[in-house]
């Protein structure tokens, strides 16, 4: 592993349990065993350190994305956004730390007055909502779902398996034991009465 992709994996654990203002420097140098000067020579800032975190989450996102569902194969849309939503549970508990993070306030709060924090945090959640957005298209065009409204039923979903997660994240509930009813909520909003009717 590089000293750059150290000093992000160790940064990110930080800002996800100590918020933005309570991360330092020192502790972060002293966490990862280099010298404050090694930081700095990567990042400007404080500020740049936190939006290359945010950058690189994105980008893990892409790749679990697209490890994960690449080579299956999809009966449907139906069959699909099901995966979809289990992939996005698997990646809230393999992702703990960015979860954490894009969880709280202050990335938020940053974005009011960081054009860039508000660019990455957007690309983050159009990277996610995509993936449903992809499944229910393909939905539509199969027959498998209704005629909905794609990006904003994308949203809708997504909303409601990212609550799910936020149980996960911090430890409130058994996300996993809703998957059941999330699925069931997903059919019953998407699924196409013909094609129910023409498979059963």
């Amino acid at each position: 592993m590089s000293k750059k992709q150290s000093i992000l994996e160790a940064a990110t654990r930080l800002f996800s349990v100590k918020g933005f203002k309570d991360t330092s420097m020192a502790e972060l140098s002293k966490m990862i065993g280099v010298a404050q000067g090694t930081i700095f020579y990567h990042f400007k800032n404080k500020e740049d350190l936190f939006l290359a975190v945010l950058e690189r989450t994105k980008e893990t996102i892409i790749e679990e994305f697209e490890s994960y569902m690449g080579n299956k194969k999809f009966q449907n849309g139906m069959d699909m956004i099901e995966d979809a939503v289990s992939f996005y549970l698997y990646l809230a508990g393999k992702m703990e730390d960015q979860f954490l993070l894009l969880h709280r306030h202050f990335p938020y709060e940053l974005a009011e007055k960081n054009p860039a924090c508000q660019e990455h945090l957007e690309a983050i959640y159009d990277c996610l909502v995509d993936i449903f957005e992809t499944a229910i298209q393909r939905g539509i065009q199969d027959g498998s779902m209704e005629q909905v409204p794609a990006r904003k039923t994308a949203l809708v979903i997504f909303s409601m398996v990212d609550g799910i997660a936020r149980f996960k994240t911090y430890n409130i509930y058994d996300a996993n034991s809703l998957f059941t009813e999330i699925l069931g909520s997903c059919r019953r909003m998407l699924q196409s009465k013909h094609y129910m009717e023409d498979t059963f």
